[in-house]
């Protein structure tokens, strides 16, 4: 090989990963992705989403929340234009979740997944995750809130809508509440799988096509996502047929934890035990052993720190206020 090639292919491979280490293209398949290098990628993204700071979590979680407000809306609207037809009710469900994946903002069982690679690899604590699920939740529910309360106090429904909104969630508050949490736990398995194969894909349209496919399989399949399930609840307590506690204890929190099981549990017994231990050469490729002692990994700040940045990158300081 000539030392034009050489240079050449220097210059490809630092075109081809980000500053994180990731891989823009296949080593061996330039279109395609290995399951190390699809991990690599994801790892990437959770660098970014870990540093971030809670007030950009909590917007970008709110605007989240408004988008599942959409798909809210168009269902409920489809359902009662059709009758009730099972499959064109549902053909625009996808809409709120292809707003939020294209647009990344953050939504609870989506953007919430890539941090759990990095505490699987010890490079981020348990509370680090903890406070980017509890804020991002929160914020999402704040904006399911608002959408709900805008639909349930406006004439934005139809009568027909209106019935067919109602229904939504009182069919599922009357469902056992073993059925929602298995229903849940297979809508969390379809959302850690867009997770996965969103970062394999190299362009929009193959996104898009992506998260319409997947996400359209949740009303067909009757099954339940938190936000969703939230947003219908609330909108039942604004025009006074369910109490809120009730909601929350026999629909959403069922819900909640099946959505978490689920995408966790694919998480980590498929996608981080199916790469293998080299996953990290690149993403961390300076020797130097990194990982959180076990103490940090558990408790984070309180006894360490709480999250090891990429490629060596210093740590953010807590900024410190001083009086005059």
């Amino acid at each position: 090989m000539s030392p034009d090639d050489d240079a050449e292919n220097s210059v490809r491979e630092a075109v081809e990963r980000s500053r994180h280490g990731a891989p823009a293209a296949g080593a061996v398949v330039r279109d395609r992705f290995s399951s190390d290098e699809v991990f690599q990628r994801i790892l990437a993204a959770a660098d970014e989403e870990i540093s971030v700071g809670s007030r950009e979590l909590f917007f970008s979680g709110l605007a989240a929340g408004f988008a599942i407000t959409i798909t809210f809306l168009v269902y409920t609207a489809m359902y009662a234009k059709t009758g009730g037809d099972p499959v064109l009710s549902a053909i625009l469900y996808p809409l709120g979740f292809i707003y939020i994946i294209l647009g990344d903002y953050q939504l609870y069982t989506e953007n919430t997944l890539p941090p759990v690679t990095l505490v699987l690899e010890r490079l981020a604590s348990v509370p680090a995750l903890l406070r980017i699920w509890v804020v991002v939740l929160l914020a999402n529910l704040a904006g399911g809130t608002a959408g709900a309360f805008a639909l349930a106090s406006t004439d934005v429904f139809t009568a027909d809508a209106a019935l067919a909104a109602e229904g939504f969630a009182r069919t599922a508050i009357e469902t056992p509440q073993a059925t929602l949490f298995m229903k849940a736990v297979f809508a969390g398995l379809i959302v850690a799988g867009v997770v996965w194969v969103d970062y394999a894909s190299r362009d929009t349209i193959s996104r898009l096509v992506l998260v319409y496919v997947a996400f359209l399989a949740i009303p067909f399949a009757n099954l339940y996502h938190v936000v969703v399930s939230y947003t219908e609840m609330v909108y039942l307590v604004f025009v006074g047929e369910v109490a809120l506690m009730t909601g929350l204890v026999e629909f959403v929190i069922p819900v909640l934890v099946g959505n978490s099981v689920g995408g966790v549990v694919l998480v980590t017994v498929v996608n981080y035990f199916q790469t293998t231990e080299r996953r990290l050469e690149t993403a961390r490729d300076d020797g130097v052993e990194r990982r959180l002692a076990v103490g940090e990994w558990l408790l984070g700040s309180l006894v360490g720190r709480s999250y090891v940045p990429a490629r060596g990158e210093p740590e953010p300081e807590p900024e410190l206020r001083t009086d005059d």
